[in-house]
């Protein structure tokens, strides 16, 4: 079903707009009138990273007429291999200004607007009401649920995106829709009604635990970049109420219809939330469990390259588990860990192969996972045993700068 166009036409294109974008304006459907909405929209991307590089770069081209990019974040070598809006000059930059310095090479009629700051309750609102729409590039749950709660209480359409590994969804979320259908009531569901509650926590990997194939960010970016454009014009059939999923690996495409839940707790009947809440508490970035027992058993990378001194020593003895992947492992480790990953402590596996007679001691990557095996651990009796506080991460970054880090 297409819907009205969401933004009016700028008065007029300049010449050097009229040959810039001579290749949509001969397409009927976009023409001169779709053009210039372009030109009027205001479009916020959240995120200068896997989905936003290709969004911003594809919606600067385009002739979005007003970009605004959200992001705090610095560039990051190992951003390069998908977010190819930066480039090797730009490590060490904020990825904000970064990305601005691109869209101003690649389409310097587009003003772009810098919010180089974290988006959360106290400037959110604010932020998205300077914007005809929001596409979403974020990778973390507590910001999507804020992205989705803010749209909806401006009365605002986003476009969504999410990718892992080979795996691609896109949708738009606009509950609010009847506000210019006309319609006395909304069919069009949230990203709530898609996903009520969050994974428990440390169920899904992120894209910096599981990696992400560099290409699919621009397949789904892409994606975001097509819906926004048909919502500013008003042309095709977007994906209001359908769920987009693409799999790389199986070059295949699949489009689900997605209903909105009148047990909603944002846009339903009875809604629950009726204001901004407490994402990260919502979301959780650990569980309780391992919340619990991480508070008093947390030692430092520092404190570990002195036991691993003593261990060499003879003068302690311990066993140090990395709870990684194997890929993982390759790329670099702590000297002298053995390899068990986190999914054989949560199936039980993993507590057979540990010793009665040692200390035990977990790390993973950033602190997360060990925190998780640590429960696991702790719940099977071995009180004393401890995990690595910000894991590889602050090891190469503290103690051994000669690691690659990822």
């Amino acid at each position: 079903m297409s819907l009205p166009p969401l933004v009016e036409p700028a008065a007029e294109l300049s010449v050097d707009e009229v040959r810039r974008y001579s290749r949509h304006l001969i397409i009927p459907d976009v023409g001169m009138s779709g053009q210039k909405r372009l030109k009027n929209a205001k479009v916020l991307v959240i995120g200068a990273g896997g989905l936003g590089s290709p969004a911003l770069l594809y919606l600067a081209a385009a002739g979005v007429g007003t970009l605004g990019i959200a992001e705090f974040d610095e560039v990051d070598e190992s951003n390069l291999q998908r977010q190819i809006i930066h480039g090797q000059s730009d490590v060490g930059r904020p990825k904000a200004e970064s990305a601005r310095d691109s869209i101003a090479e690649t389409n310097p009629l587009v003003n772009v607007v810098v919010h180089n700051e974290r988006l959360d309750n106290d400037n959110v609102l604010e932020i998205f009401a300077q914007y005809d729409l929001i596409v979403d590039g974020t990778d973390n749950f507590a910001t999507r649920y804020m992205v989705n709660d803010a749209a909806y209480f401006l009365r605002k359409p986003y476009v969504w995106g999410s990718i892992y590994r080979f795996d691609g969804q896109a949708s738009v979320f606009w509950p609010t829709v009847n506000d210019i259908t006309g319609d006395d009531e909304s069919t069009a569901p949230c990203y709530r009604c898609l996903y009520p509650e969050p994974p428990p926590p440390g169920m899904v990997p992120s894209c910096a635990e599981g990696g992400v194939l560099g290409v699919l960010c621009a397949s789904i970016g892409s994606i975001q970049v097509n819906e926004a454009i048909k919502l500013l014009t008003g042309i095709g059939d977007p994906l209001v109420g359908k769920l987009m999923i693409y799999d790389a690996l199986e070059m295949e495409y699949r489009k689900l219809k997605v209903r909105k839940d009148p047990n909603c707790a944002l846009c339903g009947t009875n809604p629950s939330v009726t204001e901004l809440i407490d994402y990260d508490n919502f979301c959780g970035a650990i569980s309780d469990d391992a919340a619990v027992a991480a508070s008093d058993s947390t030692i430092s990378v520092k404190q570990l390259n002195e036991m691993l001194a003593e261990r060499e020593a003879g003068e302690r003895d311990f066993v140090l588990i990395d709870v990684r992947e194997p890929n993982e492992f390759e790329i670099n480790r702590i000297p002298g860990s053995v390899l068990i990953p986190k999914g054989e402590f949560l199936n039980g596996n993993a507590i057979g192969q540990l010793p009665t007679d040692k200390a035990i001691v977990l790390h993973c990557k950033s602190g997360v996972r060990s925190a998780e095996c640590l429960a696991v651990v702790k719940g099977a009796g071995f009180a004393d045993a401890v995990h690595v506080g910000g894991g590889v991460v602050a090891w190469v970054n503290q103690i051994d700068p000669s690691q690659p880090s990822y």
